[in-house]
Protein backbone atom coordinates (compact mmCIF):
# COMPACT_ATOMS: atom_id res chain seq x y z
CA UNK A 1 0.00 0.00 0.00
CA UNK A 2 2.63 2.57 1.25
CA UNK A 3 4.39 2.00 -3.02
CA UNK A 4 1.33 2.60 -4.16
CA UNK A 5 1.06 6.16 -2.23
CA UNK A 6 4.50 6.66 -3.04
CA UNK A 7 4.08 6.34 -6.73
CA UNK A 8 0.74 8.34 -6.74
CA UNK A 9 2.99 11.13 -4.72
CA UNK A 10 5.72 10.87 -7.37
CA UNK A 11 3.53 11.42 -10.79
CA UNK A 12 2.13 14.35 -8.76
CA UNK A 13 5.05 15.75 -8.18
CA UNK A 14 5.93 14.75 -11.91
CA UNK A 15 2.73 16.01 -13.30
CA UNK A 16 2.75 19.43 -11.18
CA UNK A 17 6.40 20.53 -12.40
CA UNK A 18 5.38 19.09 -16.04
CA UNK A 19 2.26 21.53 -15.88
CA UNK A 20 4.36 24.95 -14.75
CA UNK A 21 6.29 23.81 -17.70
CA UNK A 22 3.30 24.32 -19.76
CA UNK A 23 1.72 27.19 -18.24
CA UNK A 24 5.18 29.30 -18.20
CA UNK A 25 5.93 28.32 -22.26
CA UNK A 26 2.06 29.56 -22.64
CA UNK A 27 2.70 32.98 -20.96
CA UNK A 28 6.12 33.33 -22.92
CA UNK A 29 4.52 32.78 -26.05
CA UNK A 30 1.54 35.00 -25.88
CA UNK A 31 3.82 37.88 -24.78
CA UNK A 32 5.38 37.75 -27.69
CA UNK A 33 3.88 39.63 -31.00
CA UNK A 34 7.18 37.13 -32.92
CA UNK A 35 6.35 34.16 -31.39
CA UNK A 36 2.71 34.44 -31.76
CA UNK A 37 3.35 35.25 -35.40
CA UNK A 38 5.43 32.43 -35.91
CA UNK A 39 2.41 30.43 -34.28
CA UNK A 40 0.09 31.45 -37.13
CA UNK A 41 2.58 30.40 -40.04
CA UNK A 42 2.72 26.92 -38.42
CA UNK A 43 -0.88 26.26 -38.85
CA UNK A 44 -1.60 27.72 -42.21
CA UNK A 45 -1.01 24.18 -43.63
CA UNK A 46 -3.37 23.05 -41.13
CA UNK A 47 -5.92 25.49 -41.18
CA UNK A 48 -5.33 25.69 -45.59
CA UNK A 49 -5.68 21.96 -45.54
CA UNK A 50 -8.75 21.80 -43.01
CA UNK A 51 -10.58 24.53 -45.08
CA UNK A 52 -9.79 24.45 -48.99
CA UNK A 53 -7.50 22.32 -51.32
CA UNK A 54 -7.60 19.14 -48.77
CA UNK A 55 -6.50 16.19 -51.87
CA UNK A 56 -3.86 18.30 -53.62
CA UNK A 57 -2.08 18.97 -50.20
CA UNK A 58 -2.25 15.92 -48.34
CA UNK A 59 -1.37 14.16 -51.77
CA UNK A 60 1.77 16.66 -52.02
CA UNK A 61 2.67 15.86 -48.27
CA UNK A 62 6.11 14.26 -47.59
CA UNK A 63 5.39 11.75 -44.77
CA UNK A 64 7.32 13.44 -41.97
CA UNK A 65 4.70 16.11 -41.98
CA UNK A 66 2.06 13.02 -42.11
CA UNK A 67 1.01 13.03 -45.55
CA UNK A 68 0.58 9.26 -45.24
CA UNK A 69 -2.27 8.25 -46.61
CA UNK A 70 -3.19 4.58 -44.68
CA UNK A 71 -4.55 6.57 -41.28
CA UNK A 72 -7.57 7.92 -42.77
CA UNK A 73 -9.98 9.62 -41.95
CA UNK A 74 -8.35 12.05 -44.19
CA UNK A 75 -5.79 14.07 -42.14
CA UNK A 76 -7.28 17.27 -43.80
CA UNK A 77 -10.81 18.07 -42.94
CA UNK A 78 -12.72 20.70 -41.12
CA UNK A 79 -14.22 18.49 -38.27
CA UNK A 80 -10.85 16.88 -37.66
CA UNK A 81 -8.76 20.11 -37.20
CA UNK A 82 -11.65 21.19 -35.12
CA UNK A 83 -11.86 18.43 -33.01
CA UNK A 84 -8.02 18.24 -32.17
CA UNK A 85 -8.65 22.42 -31.19
CA UNK A 86 -11.07 20.94 -28.72
CA UNK A 87 -9.28 17.95 -27.49
CA UNK A 88 -6.35 20.50 -27.18
CA UNK A 89 -8.53 23.51 -25.19
CA UNK A 90 -9.31 20.59 -22.59
CA UNK A 91 -5.79 19.88 -21.79
CA UNK A 92 -5.25 23.15 -21.89
CA UNK A 93 -7.83 23.91 -19.28
CA UNK A 94 -6.69 21.05 -17.09
CA UNK A 95 -2.99 22.10 -17.19
CA UNK A 96 -4.08 26.13 -16.74
CA UNK A 97 -6.73 25.64 -14.09
CA UNK A 98 -5.38 22.57 -11.95
CA UNK A 99 -1.42 23.04 -12.23
CA UNK A 100 -1.33 19.42 -12.75
CA UNK A 101 -0.66 17.67 -16.05
CA UNK A 102 -3.74 18.20 -18.66
CA UNK A 103 -1.29 16.72 -21.22
CA UNK A 104 -1.77 13.07 -19.89
CA UNK A 105 -5.67 13.35 -21.19
CA UNK A 106 -4.29 14.06 -24.91
CA UNK A 107 -3.41 10.43 -25.82
CA UNK A 108 -6.22 8.69 -24.32
CA UNK A 109 -8.58 11.27 -26.25
CA UNK A 110 -7.51 10.86 -29.08
CA UNK A 111 -7.04 6.75 -29.01
CA UNK A 112 -11.14 7.27 -27.95
CA UNK A 113 -11.48 9.22 -31.30
CA UNK A 114 -10.22 6.36 -33.04
CA UNK A 115 -6.58 7.26 -34.17
CA UNK A 116 -4.32 4.37 -33.35
CA UNK A 117 -1.92 4.85 -30.06
CA UNK A 118 1.29 4.97 -32.23
CA UNK A 119 -0.01 8.02 -33.96
CA UNK A 120 -1.25 9.86 -31.21
CA UNK A 121 1.90 8.91 -29.33
CA UNK A 122 3.98 10.62 -32.33
CA UNK A 123 1.77 13.52 -32.83
CA UNK A 124 1.64 14.38 -29.14
CA UNK A 125 5.30 14.03 -28.92
CA UNK A 126 5.61 16.58 -32.22
CA UNK A 127 3.07 18.89 -30.36
CA UNK A 128 5.09 19.33 -26.89
CA UNK A 129 8.45 19.87 -29.36
CA UNK A 130 6.51 22.63 -31.43
CA UNK A 131 5.11 24.11 -28.49
CA UNK A 132 8.77 24.02 -26.97
CA UNK A 133 11.13 25.59 -29.86
CA UNK A 134 8.25 28.48 -29.91
CA UNK A 135 8.28 29.26 -25.98
CA UNK A 136 11.72 28.51 -24.72
CA UNK A 137 13.13 30.47 -22.24
CA UNK A 138 16.52 28.73 -21.64
CA UNK A 139 18.14 31.84 -22.62
CA UNK A 140 16.10 33.05 -19.06
CA UNK A 141 17.42 29.94 -17.08
CA UNK A 142 21.25 29.12 -18.20
CA UNK A 143 22.14 30.42 -15.28
CA UNK A 144 20.52 27.24 -13.60
CA UNK A 145 21.50 24.51 -16.01
CA UNK A 146 24.44 21.94 -14.96
CA UNK A 147 25.80 21.76 -18.74
CA UNK A 148 28.03 18.78 -17.59
CA UNK A 149 24.54 17.08 -15.92
CA UNK A 150 22.24 17.74 -18.83
CA UNK A 151 24.81 16.38 -22.02
CA UNK A 152 25.15 12.96 -19.62
CA UNK A 153 21.72 12.97 -19.02
CA UNK A 154 20.30 13.80 -23.20
CA UNK A 155 23.00 10.81 -23.32
CA UNK A 156 20.32 8.44 -21.73
CA UNK A 157 17.46 10.06 -22.69
CA UNK A 158 18.07 9.89 -26.35
CA UNK A 159 19.10 6.30 -25.76
CA UNK A 160 15.53 5.76 -24.17
CA UNK A 161 13.77 7.26 -26.71
CA UNK A 162 15.34 5.46 -29.36
CA UNK A 163 14.37 2.26 -27.73
CA UNK A 164 10.83 3.35 -27.00
CA UNK A 165 10.14 4.30 -30.54
CA UNK A 166 11.79 1.09 -31.95
CA UNK A 167 9.67 -1.04 -29.32
CA UNK A 168 6.50 0.77 -30.62
CA UNK A 169 7.11 0.61 -34.24
CA UNK A 170 7.94 -3.17 -33.73
CA UNK A 171 4.82 -3.58 -31.81
CA UNK A 172 2.94 -2.20 -34.67
CA UNK A 173 4.40 -3.90 -37.11
CA UNK A 174 3.55 -7.22 -35.74
CA UNK A 175 -0.16 -6.11 -34.98
CA UNK A 176 -1.80 -2.66 -34.76
CA UNK A 177 -4.05 -3.90 -32.00
CA UNK A 178 -0.81 -5.35 -30.11
CA UNK A 179 0.75 -1.71 -30.30
CA UNK A 180 -2.77 0.10 -28.98
CA UNK A 181 -3.21 -2.37 -25.99
CA UNK A 182 0.59 -1.87 -24.77
CA UNK A 183 0.54 1.59 -24.98
CA UNK A 184 -3.18 1.40 -23.46
CA UNK A 185 -1.71 -0.65 -20.49
CA UNK A 186 1.18 2.10 -20.10
CA UNK A 187 -1.93 4.73 -19.60
CA UNK A 188 -3.65 2.53 -17.22
CA UNK A 189 -0.82 1.97 -14.98
CA UNK A 190 0.34 5.50 -14.93
CA UNK A 191 -3.60 7.25 -14.32
CA UNK A 192 -4.03 5.12 -12.18
CA UNK A 193 -1.82 5.63 -9.88
CA UNK A 194 -2.08 9.57 -10.10
CA UNK A 195 -5.80 8.97 -9.90
CA UNK A 196 -6.11 7.37 -6.59
CA UNK A 197 -3.51 9.62 -5.59
CA UNK A 198 -4.95 12.85 -6.32
CA UNK A 199 -9.08 11.80 -5.38
CA UNK A 200 -7.03 10.83 -1.77
CA UNK A 201 -5.41 14.33 -1.85
CA UNK A 202 -8.85 15.49 -2.25
CA UNK A 203 -10.70 13.80 0.43
CA UNK A 204 -7.60 14.58 3.11
CA UNK A 205 -7.77 18.49 2.05
CA UNK A 206 -11.84 18.19 2.07
CA UNK A 207 -11.85 16.19 5.58
CA UNK A 208 -9.25 18.68 7.04
CA UNK A 209 -11.15 21.49 5.93
CA UNK A 210 -8.24 22.65 3.60
CA UNK A 211 -9.98 24.78 0.63
CA UNK A 212 -7.44 26.19 -0.79
CA UNK A 213 -4.66 25.64 -2.90
CA UNK A 214 -6.00 24.78 -5.84
CA UNK A 215 -2.32 22.77 -7.25
CA UNK A 216 -2.66 21.10 -4.09
CA UNK A 217 -0.18 21.21 -1.36
CA UNK A 218 2.85 19.22 0.62
CA UNK A 219 4.14 17.35 -2.46
CA UNK A 220 7.08 20.29 -3.26
CA UNK A 221 8.44 19.25 0.35
CA UNK A 222 7.66 15.51 0.31
CA UNK A 223 10.06 13.28 1.39
CA UNK A 224 10.46 10.53 -0.53
CA UNK A 225 13.41 8.86 1.59
CA UNK A 226 16.91 8.83 2.05
CA UNK A 227 17.89 7.41 -1.96
CA UNK A 228 19.38 10.39 -2.96
CA UNK A 229 22.15 10.22 0.01
CA UNK A 230 23.07 7.18 -0.70
CA UNK A 231 23.12 7.23 -4.82
CA UNK A 232 25.83 10.34 -4.07
CA UNK A 233 27.83 8.36 -1.86
CA UNK A 234 28.36 6.09 -4.41
CA UNK A 235 31.75 6.43 -6.54
CA UNK A 236 31.65 5.11 -9.43
CA UNK A 237 33.51 7.12 -12.33
CA UNK A 238 32.73 9.64 -13.87
CA UNK A 239 31.54 12.06 -11.05
CA UNK A 240 29.61 14.89 -11.97
CA UNK A 241 29.29 17.89 -10.13
CA UNK A 242 26.15 19.99 -9.93
CA UNK A 243 25.06 22.86 -7.70
CA UNK A 244 28.00 24.44 -7.55
CA UNK A 245 26.47 28.32 -6.88
CA UNK A 246 24.35 26.82 -3.69
CA UNK A 247 26.16 24.72 -1.96
CA UNK A 248 29.95 25.26 -1.43
CA UNK A 249 31.82 22.72 -3.65
CA UNK A 250 28.86 21.54 -4.99
CA UNK A 251 27.58 17.99 -5.00
CA UNK A 252 28.69 14.99 -6.90
CA UNK A 253 26.13 12.29 -8.67
CA UNK A 254 28.17 9.25 -11.04
CA UNK A 255 27.23 9.39 -14.53
CA UNK A 256 25.88 5.96 -14.19
CA UNK A 257 22.80 7.03 -12.24
CA UNK A 258 22.35 9.93 -14.53
CA UNK A 259 22.53 8.12 -17.84
CA UNK A 260 20.14 5.81 -16.71
CA UNK A 261 17.53 8.36 -15.41
CA UNK A 262 17.68 9.83 -18.88
CA UNK A 263 17.33 6.52 -20.49
CA UNK A 264 13.88 5.86 -18.60
CA UNK A 265 12.72 9.78 -19.28
CA UNK A 266 12.94 9.54 -22.97
CA UNK A 267 11.54 5.42 -22.88
CA UNK A 268 8.46 7.25 -21.23
CA UNK A 269 8.35 9.90 -23.79
CA UNK A 270 8.48 7.53 -26.65
CA UNK A 271 6.34 5.20 -25.80
CA UNK A 272 3.84 7.46 -24.10
CA UNK A 273 4.53 11.24 -25.97
CA UNK A 274 4.25 13.13 -23.03
CA UNK A 275 7.81 14.28 -24.05
CA UNK A 276 9.04 12.58 -20.08
CA UNK A 277 9.34 16.04 -18.43
CA UNK A 278 6.54 14.74 -15.91
CA UNK A 279 9.26 12.53 -14.73
CA UNK A 280 12.42 14.33 -14.93
CA UNK A 281 11.60 16.61 -11.89
CA UNK A 282 10.78 14.02 -9.35
CA UNK A 283 13.75 12.06 -10.39
CA UNK A 284 16.20 14.86 -10.32
CA UNK A 285 15.46 16.21 -6.83
CA UNK A 286 13.80 12.86 -4.85
CA UNK A 287 15.67 10.45 -6.56
CA UNK A 288 19.58 12.45 -7.62
CA UNK A 289 18.56 15.04 -5.08
CA UNK A 290 19.13 17.55 -7.48
CA UNK A 291 18.61 21.29 -6.00
CA UNK A 292 14.80 22.42 -7.79
CA UNK A 293 16.34 25.25 -9.16
CA UNK A 294 19.18 23.51 -11.53
CA UNK A 295 16.09 20.98 -12.10
CA UNK A 296 14.06 23.47 -13.42
CA UNK A 297 16.76 24.66 -15.92
CA UNK A 298 17.92 21.26 -17.20
CA UNK A 299 14.31 19.97 -17.45
CA UNK A 300 13.28 22.75 -19.85
CA UNK A 301 16.45 22.00 -21.52
CA UNK A 302 15.98 18.17 -22.27
CA UNK A 303 12.60 18.56 -23.35
CA UNK A 304 12.90 20.48 -26.17
CA UNK A 305 15.75 17.64 -27.25
CA UNK A 306 14.39 14.64 -26.01
CA UNK A 307 10.83 15.50 -27.68
CA UNK A 308 12.28 17.04 -30.95
CA UNK A 309 14.29 13.62 -31.29
CA UNK A 310 11.85 10.92 -30.50
CA UNK A 311 9.22 13.12 -32.38
CA UNK A 312 11.15 13.36 -35.26
CA UNK A 313 13.54 10.51 -35.58
CA UNK A 314 11.26 7.65 -33.90
CA UNK A 315 7.94 8.99 -35.48
CA UNK A 316 7.91 12.09 -37.94
CA UNK A 317 10.38 10.59 -40.26
CA UNK A 318 8.40 6.92 -40.59
CA UNK A 319 4.81 9.26 -40.68
CA UNK A 320 3.47 8.18 -37.29
CA UNK A 321 2.50 11.94 -37.43
CA UNK A 322 -0.71 14.31 -37.76
CA UNK A 323 0.28 17.19 -38.71
CA UNK A 324 -3.09 18.57 -38.46
CA UNK A 325 -4.12 17.24 -34.88
CA UNK A 326 -0.39 18.47 -33.47
CA UNK A 327 -0.82 22.38 -34.65
CA UNK A 328 -5.11 22.12 -33.68
CA UNK A 329 -3.87 20.95 -30.03
CA UNK A 330 -1.29 23.44 -29.80
CA UNK A 331 -3.74 26.29 -30.50
CA UNK A 332 -6.24 24.77 -28.12
CA UNK A 333 -3.94 24.17 -25.21
CA UNK A 334 -2.46 27.46 -25.64
CA UNK A 335 -6.04 29.08 -24.97
CA UNK A 336 -6.88 26.41 -22.54
CA UNK A 337 -3.87 27.17 -20.50
CA UNK A 338 -4.72 31.10 -20.43
CA UNK A 339 -8.00 30.54 -19.44
CA UNK A 340 -7.41 27.19 -16.75
CA UNK A 341 -5.09 30.06 -15.38
CA UNK A 342 -7.17 33.04 -14.64
CA UNK A 343 -10.01 30.51 -13.12
CA UNK A 344 -7.75 29.93 -10.47
CA UNK A 345 -8.58 33.10 -9.14
CA UNK A 346 -11.88 33.42 -8.35
CA UNK A 347 -12.59 29.74 -7.16
CA UNK A 348 -12.01 27.51 -4.35
CA UNK A 349 -8.74 25.52 -4.83
CA UNK A 350 -10.55 22.33 -3.25
CA UNK A 351 -12.63 22.56 -5.69
CA UNK A 352 -10.33 22.72 -8.32
CA UNK A 353 -8.47 19.62 -7.25
CA UNK A 354 -11.63 17.05 -7.12
CA UNK A 355 -12.26 17.76 -10.65
CA UNK A 356 -8.64 17.21 -11.49
CA UNK A 357 -9.25 13.65 -9.66
CA UNK A 358 -12.27 12.81 -11.56
CA UNK A 359 -10.41 13.85 -15.01
CA UNK A 360 -7.70 11.62 -14.42
CA UNK A 361 -9.58 8.82 -12.79
CA UNK A 362 -12.31 9.10 -15.99
CA UNK A 363 -8.79 9.11 -18.33
CA UNK A 364 -8.02 5.78 -15.93
CA UNK A 365 -11.38 4.23 -16.81
CA UNK A 366 -11.63 5.21 -20.17
CA UNK A 367 -8.34 3.01 -20.96
CA UNK A 368 -9.20 0.15 -18.18
CA UNK A 369 -12.46 -0.42 -20.53
CA UNK A 370 -10.69 -0.17 -23.55
CA UNK A 371 -8.51 -2.83 -22.90
CA UNK A 372 -10.69 -5.95 -22.83
CA UNK A 373 -11.49 -5.07 -26.50
CA UNK A 374 -8.08 -4.97 -27.71
CA UNK A 375 -7.16 -8.29 -25.97
CA UNK A 376 -10.27 -9.82 -27.29
CA UNK A 377 -9.34 -9.09 -30.66
CA UNK A 378 -5.76 -10.21 -30.63
CA UNK A 379 -7.90 -13.81 -28.98
CA UNK A 380 -5.89 -13.14 -25.70
CA UNK A 381 -9.64 -13.37 -23.76
CA UNK A 382 -12.46 -15.04 -24.65
CA UNK A 383 -15.05 -11.76 -25.39
CA UNK A 384 -17.73 -11.25 -27.80
CA UNK A 385 -18.04 -8.25 -29.98
CA UNK A 386 -21.07 -7.14 -28.46
CA UNK A 387 -19.65 -7.17 -24.91
CA UNK A 388 -16.50 -5.42 -26.09
CA UNK A 389 -18.12 -2.37 -28.05
CA UNK A 390 -20.28 -1.88 -25.03
CA UNK A 391 -17.44 -1.67 -22.50
CA UNK A 392 -15.78 0.70 -25.04
CA UNK A 393 -18.64 3.31 -25.23
CA UNK A 394 -18.65 3.05 -21.37
CA UNK A 395 -15.39 4.02 -21.43
CA UNK A 396 -15.70 7.14 -23.83
CA UNK A 397 -18.86 8.36 -22.50
CA UNK A 398 -17.50 8.46 -19.20
CA UNK A 399 -13.63 10.02 -20.48
CA UNK A 400 -15.78 12.80 -22.51
CA UNK A 401 -18.53 13.64 -20.33
CA UNK A 402 -16.54 14.24 -17.54
CA UNK A 403 -13.63 16.17 -19.27
CA UNK A 404 -16.48 18.00 -21.36
CA UNK A 405 -18.58 18.93 -18.02
CA UNK A 406 -15.17 20.52 -16.21
CA UNK A 407 -14.38 22.35 -19.70
CA UNK A 408 -18.20 23.66 -19.71
CA UNK A 409 -17.55 24.98 -15.81
CA UNK A 410 -14.37 26.19 -16.47
CA UNK A 411 -15.18 28.43 -19.41
CA UNK A 412 -18.48 29.36 -17.63
CA UNK A 413 -16.83 30.54 -14.43
CA UNK A 414 -14.25 32.11 -16.71
CA UNK A 415 -17.42 34.00 -18.54
CA UNK A 416 -18.92 34.87 -15.58
CA UNK A 417 -16.12 36.48 -14.33
CA UNK A 418 -14.99 38.34 -16.37
CA UNK A 419 -15.67 41.73 -15.03
CA UNK A 420 -13.80 40.55 -12.53
CA UNK A 421 -10.90 39.19 -14.18
CA UNK A 422 -9.91 41.97 -15.99
CA UNK A 423 -9.82 44.33 -12.52
CA UNK A 424 -7.15 41.41 -10.96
Amino acid sequence: MKFFSQWGQFMMIGARAHAQWEIDIARTIFSSRKRLILLGLMCIPAILGGFAFADQIAGALPEFVGGKSSYMPAYYSNGIFIASILIGIGAGLITGCIGAGGGFVIAPALMSAGIKGILAVGTDLFHIFAKAIMGSVIHRKLGNISVSLALIFLIGAMGGATAGGVLNRFLYEINPVLSDAFITTIYVIMLGGLGIYALTDFLNARKSGDTGGAHGGGVEGADLGNLPKKLQAIKIPPMITFDQGIIPGGRQISAVFLVLSGALVGLAAAIMGVGGGFLTFPIFVYVLGISSLTTVGTDIFQIIFTAGYAGISQYAIYGFIFYTLAMGMLLGSLLGIQIGAMVTKVVPGITIRGFYAMSVLAGFVNRVFALPGKLSDMELIPLSKNITGVLDKIGVYAFFIVIGVFAVWVIGTFLKNIKTLKGA
